[in-house]
């Protein structure tokens, strides 16, 4: 990796200030742009002559081979055409299926029924089985945002997992199954405003009351980040939660702005919208009282 990162230098290829596996190269209106992980290299140009001069550079230098044009990547399918690039884990979608004896059986509407209980009363099932069904489906969300709070709810309970919460990963593969050509479409398109959303519950799973909460960031209709996670420790109001996420969802907000900026895109105003109505007002309060102050003093960075 050093090797490779002092060759970009004498090439000057600019490294990104924030990802450090990131370099660009700029030549007049012009850009090629070079992302690099472990042993693989993903780069395009905005002029195909500098793909091929950096393609030329590269195989001069280093024993490597060109695979040609972005298909396949770490699991992922990547279908290019006129109207913009669609990402998809089919593939691996009918490997985990047939690896899992999940073939046969109906399938679903939905990964989780919204009157679920997950709870730990019910009987003891095979916690190995149990982990390596929700390691699988962890990377399957690389693709597929729709399974990723299921998911992440089931994997709370890896340690001693009970006949209810292997029932809950069975529905996530019934709907999988059902569902196996979902994935994320980017249309091609010249406008790319930067935004986010964020959410919560409260307090809703009762074996620990601690709350849930998620975001997704788009830029402009293209989906490109989104998370759900538990809260480390128990919110004592609606707002809180609510403004707990908020919070989140603006650092990964920021990070992308900073990053977006590598790729000469410049952003002045981000958006981030929220339901909650006190979490706005917390949030366009300059004067924080002292029922607030433990909010400004942890999120407000």
């Amino acid at each position: 990796m050093i090797d490779l990162a002092l060759f970009f230098c004498k090439m000057v290829l600019q490294e990104s200030k924030v990802d450090t596996t990131l370099f660009v190269f700029e030549k007049g209106q012009d850009c090629l742009l070079v992302q690099i992980y472990v042993d693989d290299i993903i780069f395009g140009a905005t002029n195909e002559s500098l793909c091929k001069k950096f393609s030329k550079l590269m195989q001069g230098e280093f024993e490597m081979s060109i695979m040609g044009e972005l298909n396949f990547f770490l699991g992922l399918q990547i279908k290019q055409c006129q109207e913009g690039i669609y990402i998809s884990q089919s593939k691996y979608t009918k490997e985990l299926l047939n690896k899992f004896g999940i073939e046969e059986g109906r399938t679903v509407s939905t990964p989780m029924a919204t009157n679920v209980k997950i709870d730990k009363d019910s009987k003891s099932v095979d916690e190995s089985n149990y982990r390596g069904m929700i390691g699988s489906l962890l990377y399957l969300t690389a693709s597929r945002p729709d399974i990723l709070h299921a998911i992440c709810l089931c994997a709370r309970f890896q340690r001693n997992p009970k006949e209810s919460h292997m029932s809950a990963v069975k529905r996530i593969f019934r709907y999988l199954k059902g569902t196996i050509q979902y994935g994320l479409f980017y249309p091609k398109n010249e406008n790319f405003p930067l935004k986010g959303y964020s959410d919560s519950d409260y307090a809703e799973i009762i074996d620990y009351r601690k709350s849930t909460f998620g975001s997704c960031q788009f830029l402009g209709d293209c989906l490109v980040s989104w998370f759900s996670k538990k809260k480390n420790c128990v919110s004592l109001s609606t707002a809180e939660a609510e403004y707990i996420s908020a919070a989140f969802c603006c650092t990964q907000l920021l990070w992308m702005k900073q990053t977006l900026a590598d790729y000469k895109c410049s952003i002045e105003s981000v958006p981030i919208f929220c339901d909650n109505i006190s979490t706005i007002n917390i949030a366009q309060n300059t004067v924080h009282h002292n029922r607030t102050k433990h909010i400004e003093i942890q999120h407000h960075f």
